[in-house]
């Protein structure tokens, strides 16, 4: 699949700027973790709504907040995929962001998250939609290509990354 042809320099972004206050006295350490979470899911969908039509941004946001509590989509290997289906998604989008320090994103290896693919998609888009994640899963099994997007010093190096993936 050429995913390339999905991602669009406006919405790339090589080093994320969320901000995680330390944990409180009268903070739970899961709620704490949650409230990261929370702000990290919070920059991807200002990321997100940049460069592309979506309905009210507030209830897309508690889309993803709801979807994560579900089931993380914290994969592994320092990257995080937070997707969902909105009635606020007008269009399929998909947007990268990177941090080098990296986030508790509650990864399934409990490692932090530093690559950051977020996608919407409109509830009927249930194929396509799962084409382009198992695409991108496959691309990201690989670590030289996790090492690359790392490395990438300016926006449209993604796409070339992603080109020549494909």
């Amino acid at each position: 699949m050429n995913l390339s042809r999905y991602f669009k320099e406006d919405l790339v972004k090589l080093e994320m700027s969320t901000i995680i206050e330390p944990l409180e006295e009268d903070m739970s350490e899961a709620k704490w973790r949650q409230r990261g979470k929370e702000l990290v899911l919070d920059e991807l969908v200002t990321l997100l709504e940049s460069g592309v039509r979506i309905g009210n941004r507030t209830k897309l946001l508690l889309d993803y907040v709801n979807r994560e509590k579900k089931a993380t989509t914290g994969i592994g290997h320092g990257i995080a995929i937070p997707h969902v289906r909105s009635m606020q998604a007008k269009e399929f989008s998909i947007a990268f962001a990177r941090s080098t320090v990296g986030y508790d994103f509650d990864s399934l290896d409990g490692e932090p998250s530093h690559l950051f693919f977020i996608m919407a998609a409109p509830p009927y888009e249930d194929d396509f939609y799962l084409k382009v994640y198992k695409s991108l899963a496959e691309m990201l099994q690989f670590d030289s290509f996790r090492e690359e997007l790392m490395g990438i010093q300016h926006t449209g190096e993604l796409i070339r990354c992603m080109r020549a993936m494909e």
